[in-house]
């Protein structure tokens, strides 16, 4: 949901579209630093959150962040960028903060891993004692990305030295993208063991539904409306009648807009998803 004009305002529309929980940018997420929250403005989201009871609430990270990089000085700016971001999670109460884990570039995947737990660890050197946790979110593959193969995931946070205080997003067009074909019973199930070996499922915190424009494996992240894509109705089936993942907050990135008849699409892909739920 939009934070233009205050970050309060994402609540009412919230409501609005018939949310039970909401995903928002904690600052503009395509710039690196933003002015300190100040009290008025930390009392009006959590007024706001009060009196609709929309919960829980998950922050994005800025798309900026890449503590893979091979760059020293674009690692240092993006830890502290993240420490930014998880300080405002913190005074307004968000439970969990979703970023990618970042591209190796010109290094290899395994020296990108080392230089992300080595990261994560400063961040959480600097953030000690904090509720708001890190959620490391599943990527598509495109370019150098890491964190599309679910092992990849797993090896960053059993790096770190502070493991418990990581957990994992999930992406569901990116999972696809990166070749996890999860439409029929047993590869959902195949995927979700691989989930189990790499990081256990317990540490899955939020879940990105979202369909995919491109075809299973062709590591090519481009969102689509549900049941509109190359995942369908089958795959999402799954993941809404998994009773392991009851109570984990399911987020739309799905393009925003109106239908043919001026609905908002928002309130048609959540329409859809909620239909799929059994019994």
């Amino acid at each position: 949901m939009s934070v233009a004009g205050g970050m309060e305002n994402a609540f009412s529309a919230g409501v609005e579209t018939g949310c039970d929980c909401l995903q928002i940018f904690v600052k503009n997420q395509r710039q690196w630093h933003a002015s300190p929250l100040s009290p008025e403005q930390i009392a009006r989201y959590k007024e706001a959150a009060s009196a609709t009871g929309l919960a829980p609430v998950i922050a994005h990270a800025t798309y900026l962040l890449n503590l893979a990089s091979p760059k020293k000085d674009m690692r240092d700016k993006s830890i502290r960028c993240m420490i930014e971001e998880l300080g405002r999670c913190e005074a307004l109460g968000v439970s969990g903060l979703v970023f990618h884990p970042g591209a190796h570039m010109d290094d290899t995947i395994e020296t990108g891993i080392k230089h992300i737990a080595e990261s994560l660890d400063i961040v959480h050197k600097a953030c000690e004692g904090f509720e708001s946790m890190i959620l490391l979110e599943t990527t598509a593959g495109q370019g150098s990305a890491i964190g599309w193969q679910l092992q990849q995931i797993g090896d960053i946070i059993d790096q770190t030295t502070n493991p418990k205080r990581l957990g994992v997003c999930l992406d569901t067009c990116h999972l696809f993208a990166a070749g996890y074909d999860f439409r029929s019973r047993e590869g959902y199930e195949a995927m979700i063991d691989e989930m189990e070996r790499a990081f256990g499922i317990e540490r899955i915190k939020c879940i990105h539904t979202n369909d995919s424009k491109k075809e299973c494996g062709s590591r090519v992240d481009r969102h689509d409306h549900i049941g509109q894509g190359k995942i369908g109705k089958a795959g999402f089936v799954h993941f809404v009648n998994d009773k392991r993942f009851a109570g984990t907050p399911m987020i739309l990135e799905t393009p925003k807009g109106k239908d043919g008849r001026g609905t908002n699409l928002d309130k048609v892909n959540l329409k859809r998803l909620r239909a799929m739920i059994q019994g």
